[in-house]
């Protein structure tokens, strides 16, 4: 793992109000899809303009949102741009089942929510609203990775490094389509009470 900032998430460092990523390593996107609990009916290659047309002011409904899919090296990825159910605990396990997954969450409050998991189970969990309190089932794991980014146990977070953190140990990254590129997407169902 490099202390160098690759430029594989500089898409996500833009002006975006809102998204959640969810990455899971080597499964196609269509199971990416059906883990996060997508409408079966809603599945299909969309581009830009097909996508917008076909949803238009839902695509940031946050109870039923609207994820488009793509991949990036060994990684999947499902960008949900108004939701936030990739940070349920039931869909990270769900998509992290037999593989590795990451979650990365921001808001314009500002804030990040990140989270690995690996096998159905949540290893690492943490956001920067307030000093740094990591949880999961191995809060500590990626400590060794964490520090030399200033992401110390009860201190502040500085922001821009949560992606640091996804880019160099996880080596995520995110290519955004291309004009008239198709990519596969959909609409989660409501997640249950």
């Amino acid at each position: 793992m490099s202390a160098d900032r690759s430029p594989g998430l500089d898409f996500l460092r833009a002006d975006i109000p809102i998204y959640t990523l969810t990455f899971a390593k080597q499964i196609p996107p269509q199971e990416l899809l059906a883990r996060m609990g997508a409408d079966a009916d809603s599945v299909a290659r969309r581009d830009e303009t097909s996508l917008h047309d076909e949803y238009g002011d839902t695509l940031l409904d946050p109870d039923e949102p609207v994820v488009t899919t793509g991949v990036d090296g060994a990684w999947t990825w499902a960008w949900e741009q108004g939701g936030t159910h990739g940070l349920d605990e039931r869909i990270l396990s769900a998509v992290s089942q037999g593989t590795e997954a990451v979650v990365l969450h921001y808001n314009e409050k500002p804030m990040y929510w990140f989270k690995c998991a690996v096998d159905g189970d949540i290893l690492v969990d943490f956001h920067t609203l307030g000093p740094l309190a990591p949880n999961g089932l191995a809060p500590a794991q990626l400590n060794e990775a964490m520090r030399p980014l200033g992401l110390v146990p009860g201190q502040p977070v500085p922001l821009g490094s949560v992606l640091t953190l996804a880019e160099n140990v996880f080596g995520l990254h995110m290519t955004p389509a291309g004009d008239s590129e198709e990519r596969w997407s959909a609409n989660l169902l409501p997640l249950p009470e």
